[in-house]
């Protein structure tokens, strides 16, 4: 009896080593297809436009050579997708993306191009609504305000009203009023 379980237990050990190891196969040649593909993300004919990775790894090599609008429309599509982690990469380098080109004349110009960095802000804001630990975007978010900061409310504009000054009597009998 003794034999029997320490074989059955043996065999149930065998077949989960088993699984594990086909389920770690399966990973390695996942991984090994989006390194692949990532690799030749430039490469048009080789490309997988099935490896979001690679999606991912073009569009970064598109805003290296400074080829905004298609790393643009790349990241933006990116950014629905259903990796999270991949989908927070897009936005930020979204915001990136257009913060940089709204910087592409210097900080003193950047007035002129106020519509990049609003666009901007609001994809750092919305990668901060997603991840709020993200200190990257968090930074850049901070840095597109001192750019262009937001509008103040514009109760907070108006002047309060002035209150009249009242000198209070001291002495004793007097009736203090209600302020």
């Amino acid at each position: 009896m003794k034999r029997r379980t320490a074989h059955a237990l043996f065999a149930a050990a065998a077949i989960g080593c088993g699984a594990i190891a086909l389920y770690q196969g399966a990973r390695l040649h996942q991984a090994t297809r989006i390194n692949t593909a990532i690799a030749h993300a430039q490469d048009l004919s080789a490309f997988d436009e099935t490896v979001a990775e690679a999606r991912f790894a073009r569009a970064l090599a598109w805003s290296k050579e400074g080829n905004f609008e298609a790393a643009l429309q790349a990241y933006k599509g990116l950014s629905q997708s259903e990796d999270a982690a991949l989908s927070l990469g897009a936005l930020y380098n979204i915001g990136n993306l257009q913060l940089r080109a709204a910087l592409k004349h210097g900080p003193d110009a950047a007035f002129r191009s106020l519509p990049l960095i609003e666009l901007a802000k609001q994809s750092y804001r919305d990668l901060l609504r997603r991840d709020p630990q993200d200190w990257d975007a968090r930074y850049n978010l901070e840095r597109a305000l001192r750019l262009a900061p937001e509008a103040d409310d514009p109760i907070a504009e108006e002047d309060p009203p002035e209150q009249e000054d009242r000198v209070m009597s001291t002495l004793p009998g007097t009736r203090l009023e209600l302020p």
